[in-house]
């Protein structure tokens, strides 16, 4: 850790608890984060307030060692997707367990992560706004250490691209890579071989930009499914090849080839592994990002893991404790947290278990069938023990509009003990 990052997370862990952070003790007010971090308070005892979302102390720190294992195991670099989280204390985490860097969105999360220290940067998106592009310039200008990669995809982006650039004085060029659509009627990135060589064209005609290599994301492959993921990724290995024959790398350290999602880097780390030798060093780029929290529904499904299953498997850190609030009928129960604190685009959270008096069981018989704002409808057969005042703790599924919901969270050990608070920044 530079002392430069080390001092920004000092900053995090002096900032005053207030009510601007939900679910925490209401009369920890005033305390520093690491005044209340210190003082371990026990999440279920310690006078925090539903609904309240924590992480789990010991599965989060698994899944940071399994990625690492499995990267290092399959001879890949790692810049997991920071949009998961947007949490710097995370990124800091990731680079301990041996990431390369960070893979970002957009140009805000990049100035989150350099503001606390990131030094490498993958940007997995295309990039024409000239604000923002006279942000970078001055950022790598101003640190040589500072490495900033993003996507093009198309002649005018490059010409944009190139225009805001001059007109800023840059005086160390962006490193770009051509991204491959995924295929017709996907999100992002150039359709055919013929329009990426149009597009490295017009990258080698500036000054202000250096091609350093080429990159997509296998998760918008339509129809997704072993087969076609594993085809459209061959297609990204052989662009990189083809360019390498015509020289267009000439001049640089290494080769960058990158992709992965969360759904499929099993594929990629075996395509990616077929790579032939290149003129020069070949930097395979693994970006997946869901693992850090990984989920209960979406990517316990998806996840790669499920098809590997003796390489390990990540498991699901995060759970919502909510509160019973009202008890209408036997069928029928609510609990106070709803869409304001729960992911909720691809599945509802699962009533997963009952807290009563100090004692936790099994959720058995109660459901979640729809959220409201600051609700969730529980649905409850005969065999539900269920009452007013009970906590309830969901699983959620998909991380990444889980954490955007919460900017200070708990971590806590599985007797819940709060150890750590998590900051967010969206």
């Amino acid at each position: 850790m530079t002392a430069d990052t080390a001092q920004s997370l000092a900053r995090l862990a002096a900032e005053r608890v207030d009510h601007r952070f939900k679910g925490l003790p209401p009369d920890a007010d005033g305390l520093t984060v690491a005044e209340l971090a210190g003082q371990r308070r026990n999440l279920f005892t310690g006078g925090f307030a539903t609904p309240v979302l924590a992480l789990s102390a010991e599965r989060l720190e698994h899944n940071l060692k399994l990625m690492e294992t499995y990267a290092a195991r399959h001879g890949l670099a790692f810049a997991p997707h920071g949009k998961t989280s947007m949490a710097p204390q995370l990124f800091q985490r990731q680079i301990e367990y041996g990431a390369w860097g960070i893979t970002l969105a957009v140009p805000h999360q990049v100035r989150v992560a350099r503001a606390f220290g990131t030094r490498r940067v993958f940007l997995a998106n295309e990039l024409v706004d000239a604000a923002a592009l006279r942000w970078i310039a001055a950022e790598l200008d101003a640190d040589p250490d500072f490495a900033l990669v993003c996507y093009v995809d198309s002649v005018r982006g490059v010409e944009l691209m190139d225009a805001a650039l001059r007109d800023a004085g840059a005086t160390r060029p962006v490193d770009v890579v051509v991204e491959l659509a995924a295929g017709e009627g996907a999100r992002t990135g150039v359709r055919t071989e013929t329009e990426c060589a149009a597009v490295a064209d017009a990258v080698a005609g500036t000054r202000t930009l250096r091609l350093v290599g080429v990159a997509g994301y296998e998760g918008e492959v339509p129809k997704a499914d072993t087969e076609r993921v594993t085809a459209w990724l061959r297609r990204l290995v052989a662009l990189a090849a083809d360019f390498d024959k015509a020289g267009r790398f000439a001049g640089l350290d290494e080769i960058v080839v990158s992709a992965g999602g969360s759904a499929w880097f099993d594929a990629v780390a075996e395509v990616f592994a077929e790579i032939p030798e290149l003129s020069l060093p070949v930097l395979k780029l693994l970006r997946s990002g869901a693992y850090v929290s990984h989920d209960d529904g979406h990517y316990r499904k998806l996840t790669p893991f499920n098809r590997v299953p003796e390489e390990g498997a990540l498991e699901p850190a995060f759970r919502l404790w909510t509160q019973v609030v009202s008890r209408p009928s036997a069928e029928q129960a609510f609990v106070n947290a709803g869409k304001r604190d729960a992911a909720y685009d691809l599945d509802l959270p699962f009533a997963q278990v009952i807290r009563r008096d100090g004692a936790e069981r099994p959720a058995t018989g109660v459901s979640v069938t729809a959220l409201s704002d600051q609700h969730a409808w529980l649905a409850t057969t005969p065999e539900a023990d269920l009452e007013v005042g009970d906590w309830v703790g969901l699983g959620l599924s998909h991380p990444c509009t889980s954490f955007d919901k919460w900017q200070l969270i708990p971590v806590a050990e599985a007797d819940g003990t709060v150890v750590d608070y998590v900051r967010t920044f969206f």
